[in-house]
């Protein structure tokens, strides 16, 4: 990055951090601060600070304009001490990242920039849906990362006491690890006999049910042909495990409602197995393991800027989560409305707020917003004057 292209960066910086009053995460005064300054050369990150020592967070913003900045999901006695043994840890949130271009499917190479933010969108409303219906959690906070992805900060009262290995227990079942059908079933006596009933109160076992009863309703909804069919498009069903699921499924409803899947022998239990498989595959979440686990880990400010992006870091109310726009809602009013002349060094498409634009190297005039993010990823130089 040429000096001039830094030096309009971290001036345009300083104007929104101007424009914008920031709400610190709770108890500001007990997290460890940290900031990546707009320098050439390797990236240099400032951290073990305090809030006694960068001074009020609205004044540091504004006087520094970092690159980037960052607060810990521990609270500490002491957050300022350069030894983490000595910060005097306390208790952290439980953070979840979700990084786009990590996900199975998506190709950095291939998948433009939205194409990757909307995979891990997809991502975040499976991790919320786990955390609320599943953990009962209620104090989550979503956030847009301003790049890459998404977090999710869970301060619930119970789980900030947590060590890394609970957290990692929480870890493997959101992201549906050693869900199988064993896993959610339990064993009981009916009688003389023993029979396998889904653990349908709660968890997976009872998404699992949930998806089994929805296809026995749709099943009951065809003629029996159709049925016959829609059974034999699951792996291992053939013609006599059909029949015999479709018996189960008309005549004993009530119990495969109850949770039994004794009934319908090996045809029924090869089916639950299945659909086990497909409800873990399509409602879990492909959070980032490192991040959930490590008590001491810095997190992105929401309401500060992404340094690689020129995007906002997003706070979005749960209830709009579905409807967020990440190349749309994050882009600062500070940058909307202006035109300003780059310089294109990796020429090729961009796609941000409401335009596509397939670029070639050289001069051009831009919207800023657009301009400051090919600047932030490297991909132009601010204009010559």
């Amino acid at each position: 990055m040429e000096e001039r292209t830094l030096r309009y960066l971290r001036g345009r910086f300083r104007d929104h951090y101007r424009a914008t009053d920031l709400t610190p995460p709770p108890d500001p005064q007990f997290r460890e601060w940290g900031y990546i300054p707009w320098t050439h050369g390797p990236t240099t990150m400032v951290r073990h600070q305090s809030l006694l020592e960068l001074g009020e967070l609205g004044d540091f913003l504004r006087r520094e304009r970092p690159r980037h900045v960052y607060f810990s999901a521990g609270r500490y006695d002491d957050p300022g001490a350069d030894d983490m043994e000595e910060k005097g840890w306390r208790d952290s949130d439980l953070v979840f990242d979700i990084d786009a271009d990590h996900l199975t499917g998506v190709d950095p190479q291939r998948d433009s920039y939205g194409e990757m933010l909307a995979a891990g969108k997809a991502e975040v409303e499976n991790l919320i849906d786990l955390l609320a219906d599943d953990f009962g959690f209620e104090d989550l906070t979503v956030v847009f990362s301003g790049g890459r992805g998404y977090h999710v900060h869970v301060r619930d009262d119970g789980i900030r006491g947590l060590d890394r290995d609970e957290r990692r227990e929480i870890v493997d079942y959101i992201r549906g690890d050693g869900i199988e059908l064993d896993a959610i079933q339990r064993t009981e006596m009916g009688g003389t006999a023993t029979r396998r009933v889904l653990k349908k109160d709660g968890g997976w076992g009872r998404r699992v049910h949930r998806e089994l009863l929805a296809l026995a309703d749709e099943l009951l909804e065809l003629d029996e042909e159709d049925a016959l069919d829609r059974l034999k498009e699951f792996d291992r069903i053939g013609d006599g495990r059909a029949k015999t699921i479709l018996g189960a499924v008309s005549e004993d409803y009530e119990k495969l409602e109850s949770g039994n899947i004794e009934r319908g022998g090996p045809g029924i239990r090869q089916l639950a197995k299945v659909i086990t498989r497909s409800v873990v595959e399509a409602q879990s979440a492909a959070i980032d393991e490192p991040v959930t686990t490590d008590l001491r880990r810095l997190i992105r400010l929401p309401g500060s800027l992404h340094g690689g992006t020129g995007l906002e870091v997003t706070r979005i109310p749960r209830e709009e989560v579905a409807d967020f726009d990440p190349l749309v809602d994050p882009v600062p009013e500070t940058f909307a409305g202006n035109e300003i002349a780059v310089e294109v060094t990796d020429p090729g498409p961009v796609e941000l707020g409401d335009e596509s634009f397939t670029l070639s190297a050289g001069d051009v005039s831009l919207p800023e917003h657009v301009a400051v993010f090919l600047m932030a990823r490297g991909r132009a130089e601010k204009g010559r004057e």
